[in-house]
């Protein structure tokens, strides 16, 4: 199995890594009842989703 010859640098490998980001969630606010939601998922607060209920309230 071939390995390298030398070792590579920090400095090499994090310039590699200079696109691995860490992002902060989208989150938008629910038409049906104003509470904060992530973006493309069901509000966790109503079950809403695009105008519909999606999930049962209990």
């Amino acid at each position: 199995m071939p390995n390298p010859k030398r070792k590579f640098s920090k400095s090499r490998r994090d310039k590699r890594r200079t696109h691995y980001k860490a992002f902060p969630t989208q989150t938008t606010v629910c038409p049906q009842c104003s509470s904060v939601k992530l973006s493309h998922a069901a509000c966790p607060e109503c079950g809403y989703y695009n105008g519909r209920k999606v999930i049962a309230s209990l």
